[in-house]
């Protein structure tokens, strides 16, 4: 599981200095696509896959532009010495990385996005605050949990 917030700068070029604490989870080599919101997604390789199988899981039709959208864009890095990855122009492109980037803890997908959209997002909207009320619930917690 990745969690946290890492505040970086991409450098002239195109190296991102991915966190040493995701590194450790993400193999030495892995995958970074497009991802919703013009943001980007890194994937270990066995979690791309399993992203992979669920795509073809929903069929020809329904699948096939997500899967257009991942795989055209997708490519493998490796971290150097630094701990730093090459992001290719078209992905910086697509997620609007010039500068400064964040690279956020998601579950077994860290994303990496602009911290002005990551600011933006900070604030709860309501659907969320009642879906995460509704699973804490579901657990069996108590609101002092």
């Amino acid at each position: 599981m990745f969690m946290g917030q890492y505040d970086y700068a991409v450098d002239a070029k195109g190296r991102l200095n991915f966190p040493a604490k995701f590194r450790d989870g993400m193999g030495e080599t892995f995958i970074v696509t497009r991802w919703l919101d013009h943001c980007l997604a890194a994937f270990p390789p066995e979690e791309f896959e399993k992203v992979a199988q669920r795509i073809a899981e929903k069929g020809m039709v329904k699948g096939r532009n997500v899967s257009r959208m991942l795989y055209s864009s997708a490519v493998e890095v490796t971290p150097d010495k630094q701990g730093r990855i090459q992001l290719p122009a078209k992905l910086r492109e697509y997620a609007n990385l010039d500068h400064d980037v964040s690279v956020i803890g998601r579950s077994g997908t860290p994303r990496i996005g602009k911290p002005a959209r990551r600011k933006a997002m900070k604030i709860l909207p309501p659907q969320c605050k009642t879906l995460i009320f509704k699973i804490h619930f579901e657990r069996g917690c108590t609101p002092a949990c």
